[in-house]
């Protein structure tokens, strides 16, 4: 068991706290294991999107009733983190709150599923896709970082 102290503490942050960060902090929490502390938040907190549900709940996690957080109330609060990364796309970074140094600032720019279009069916595919994404760079990221 990795001592608290010790663990390597990762901020996920989008826009909504309802898609990417999400999936981000739940991939890191299964494939990083114990030596991550793992969090996500918004920077204007909704709900989870129902496709990151359902895509999620493919490859078995249960994100029914997983709450969002501001991103903000975790910055006054005075947390520290080792890494923030950014997961929204490149228009939405610059506003992603400064957190207490020393930290890590990572961007990691994947597509916005509120831009998502077509039918259910394609944006279910369009969703998948991108959770394939995120798990994949958590995996590179776990590599290097643990």
């Amino acid at each position: 068991m990795v001592p608290e102290s010790k663990k390597i503490k990762v901020l996920f942050i989008c826009v909504h706290n309802s898609g990417r960060s999400q999936m981000a902090e739940e991939y890191l929490k299964r494939i990083g294991g114990e030596t991550f502390e793992v969090e996500s938040a918004g920077l204007e907190p909704t709900v989870v999107n129902p496709f990151v549900v359902q895509v999620m709940k493919e490859d078995g996690f249960d994100l029914s009733e997983k709450g969002t957080q501001a991103a903000w109330n975790l910055f006054r609060d005075g947390r520290f983190f080792n890494y923030v990364i950014a997961v929204c796309d490149r228009n939405h970074e610059k506003e992603c709150p400064i957190f207490p140094k020393p930290f890590t600032q990572l961007n990691w720019p994947f597509p916005d599923p509120d831009s998502f279009s077509g039918t259910e069916s394609e944006k279910l595919e369009q969703m998948r896709t991108l959770r394939d994404s995120i798990k994949k760079k958590i995996e590179q990221f776990v590599e290097e970082y643990s």
